[in-house]
């Protein structure tokens, strides 16, 4: 049986744009969860959650690139490229080939999907965008990732609701241990705070509604529990065979 190892990671999420940033605010005991920010409020059901704020993805990405991405592959791209990082490794033309893919979400490119509605019933349909659906599709996160780090083995996303970015890691795990790659970039990417989005969990009595307290409202095992709270964020990991030159290997 093939050892299979995480040699590095990525984070963005609501505490912080790196692991770093993230790990230190849970250790300092800190929420990301606040009242929304991106876009009014008034009159929804549900006012807070976990949103990735002042995230650039021009760290990671050409203009033009970003322009032609939802913000969910902008937040894949970026915790990639720190996992790549963190890993110290380049993929090679030699590696390319032994190098996969597994990134998953549960919506895939909604803010985009909801911003050309509005084109669609404002401008009329010849003016919907022409990369609206590579930017909605949710393996447009892993297709972009392949694209950008020349990765060319088994690229594809899993889609399984809120356990998507759990299924892809140990799909990724999977697809090392039976030696279809060597290597796998995996994890979950999602931008789902949008109006659409909250207005539709929301009125499913998905979500809580502690409003006044939002700090308060994920409490998953409590017997008051009154819903989920929406996050947004990606992480990545890096996974490999276990070799003892990569001395930063983390056993899984």
């Amino acid at each position: 049986m093939r050892r299979v190892v995480i040699t590095g990671m990525g984070l963005i999420t609501a505490l912080g744009h790196t692991v770093e940033e993230t790990w230190g605010a849970l250790l300092a005991g800190r929420s990301g969860i606040t009242p929304i920010e991106s876009f009014d409020t008034s009159g929804y059901l549900v006012r807070f959650g976990g949103e990735v704020r002042d995230f650039d993805p021009s760290q990671y990405m050409e203009h033009k690139e970003i322009r032609r991405n939802d913000p969910f592959t902008h937040l894949a791209v970026g915790a990639t490229r720190q996992a790549l990082q963190q890993a110290q490794l380049t993929i090679t033309e030699q590696l390319a080939q032994e190098v996969g893919v597994c990134i998953g979400s549960g919506v895939g490119g909604l803010q985009t999907l909801h911003n050309q509605f509005a084109v669609l019933h404002e401008k009329g349909p010849t003016r919907i965008s022409p990369f609206l659906i590579p930017m909605m599709m949710i393996n447009a996160a892993p297709g972009m990732v392949s694209l950008l780090t020349g990765a060319q083995g088994p690229v594809w996303a899993a889609v399984s609701a809120c356990a998507t970015s759990g299924n892809a890691l140990g799909e990724a795990w999977e697809t090392i241990r039976r030696g279809t790659a060597k290597v796998m970039l995996a994890g979950g990417a999602e931008k789902a705070i949008t109006p659409l989005a909250m207005a539709a969990f929301a009125n499913m009595h998905a979500l809580s509604r502690r409003n006044e307290h939002p700090q308060e409202a994920s409490r998953p095992f409590d017997a008051e529990r009154d819903g989920f709270v929406m996050g947004e964020g990606r992480v990545c990991l890096f996974w490999k065979i276990w070799n003892s030159r990569w001395n930063v290997a983390r056993p899984f």
